[in-house]
């Protein structure tokens, strides 16, 4: 990826929430990645420790505390110009964790496909546009009669293309998947991964891939981030994370994941970590490079005791 020009570049996010008063929730704390054009980064940790909120930040649902988040070259972290705007809304799109709450149940699916077409006028005519939605739909495996049905009329799966074929059809750069397919039967699961696959093959597209399933991240991604807590703890390629894990909380990630051997399954060591006990504070720790593109965060004397 060296000689490739970075697609997106976040540099030290933070995104803070006050509760009113002095109280303040740090969802995300200097959280640091690139992603390349084409690539699939996969974001992992628990329930809670701000992997959705760095999506949202980045397509600027919210409006971050602190931090770069360069896109193509342009700087989008701060107020942006009308123009970068539509840059953005049209290049970085999102498919949300829950199909059935993010379409509207009272538009059918040609309009809820067309929406973003429709705001920023990327059609000639009718018919062009129509033909764009009979494109989109083919390509995510949906017939063209849907395109006059309801959400409600579709099963989870179906529903969850219908979100890919909306964030595809604006033909972006790059697409955030938050969960998308944690709402899913394992067997459709694997079905909306593959699609995803066959798409980004075709079309170059890149995934910023959130989700807390490692064994389906392992499969989807070149490269991942392990957060906890809102901070960014260790980051490498697939094989990097997989089979040279060095920080304490990403080798209890791996341990808790089940085996489909019964016999290796029941000799499994499953590796337990408490931040409250483990005597490690992430706020002191810093980037430091493993091997590679591996790096991990840490203190001078933690990296030399986690690396030796």
């Amino acid at each position: 990826m060296a000689d490739k020009q970075e697609l997106l570049r976040v540099e030290n996010l933070s995104q803070h929430f006050s509760l009113g008063g002095k109280s303040v929730v740090k969802a995300v704390e200097k959280v640091s990645f690139s992603l390349f054009p084409g690539e699939t980064y996969g974001l992992v940790g628990e329930s809670g420790s701000g992997k959705s909120t760095i999506g949202r930040s980045l397509i600027r649902l919210y409006n971050p505390t602190s931090g770069k988040i360069i896109f193509d070259g342009r700087d989008v972290s701060g107020k942006m110009s009308r123009d970068d705007k539509k840059f953005l809304r049209t290049n970085m799109q999102m498919i949300f964790q829950d199909p059935m709450a993010c379409l509207n149940p009272r538009k059918k699916v040609g309009e809820i496909i067309a929406e973003g077409l429709d705001i920023h006028h990327l059609y000639k005519n009718r018919a062009e546009r129509e033909e764009k939605i009979y494109k989109i739909l083919d390509k995510v495996g949906l017939s063209r009669e849907h395109i006059d049905r309801y959400p409600h009329q579709f099963s989870g799966g179906q529903r969850q293309r219908v979100g890919i074929a909306r964030a595809l059809v604006m033909n972006p750069r790059l697409i955030i998947a938050d969960e998308c397919i944690s709402a899913l039967d394992v067997s459709i699961q694997a079905q909306v991964v593959n699609l995803m696959k066959a798409i980004q093959k075709e079309t170059g597209t890149a995934y910023l891939f959130i989700a807390h399933d490692l064994s389906m991240v392992k499969y989807i991604s070149d490269r991942i981030g392990v957060l906890h807590l809102g901070h960014l703890l260790e980051t490498g390629t697939t094989e990097e994370i997989f089979s040279r894990p060095v920080h304490p909380y990403t080798k209890s990630l791996l341990s808790a994941i089940p085996r489909a051997n019964p016999a290796v399954e029941k000799s499994r060591e499953i590796i337990t970590y408490d931040y409250r006990t483990s005597g490690i504070d992430y706020d002191k720790g810093e980037r430091r490079l493993v091997s590679g593109t591996h790096y991990v965060n840490a203190t001078e004397q933690e990296f030399a005791e986690w690396t030796k």
